[in-house]
């Protein structure tokens, strides 16, 4: 197994009560819509049903003061989505606290790794 392999790595969830949740999915979803210009692309690029991810796109956008997304209908040129000021910024504040979460555990993810079963290669 490589060093990567076996590298922890911290999962953020976080829980706004019965408003709902921000995670890594969520995360990666409004990365993608970023670079996609598309929620229905940016689902495709995830494995995810266009029909989950325009729910997920619609529950972030319930969640918080602003939407997140903004998105324009099909037609001859195509529809479109795009980040809002309010996305950007709270996708960057995520990604931050990612960030300094990763940092602060750092030590003590790898002392977990170090106690970690040596896994035989051909497994």
């Amino acid at each position: 197994m490589n060093e990567d392999a076996k590298r922890p790595c911290l999962r953020i969830r976080i829980l706004f009560g019965e408003i709902g949740m921000i995670g890594p999915g969520k995360a990666e979803l409004l990365d993608r819509i970023d670079r996609c210009g598309s929620i229905a692309a940016a689902g495709r690029e995830m494995g995810m049903s266009y029909k989950r991810a325009w729910e997920l796109v619609g529950t972030l956008n319930a969640m918080f003061r602003d939407p997140l997304v903004e998105s324009t209908r099909g037609g001859p040129g195509g529809g479109g989505a795009v980040l809002t000021q309010a996305g950007r910024e709270v996708l960057d504040l995520y990604r931050a606290l990612e960030h300094d979460a990763a940092m602060a555990g750092a030590a003590r993810l790898d002392a977990l790794r170090s106690r970690l079963k040596d896994i035989p290669e051909e497994r």
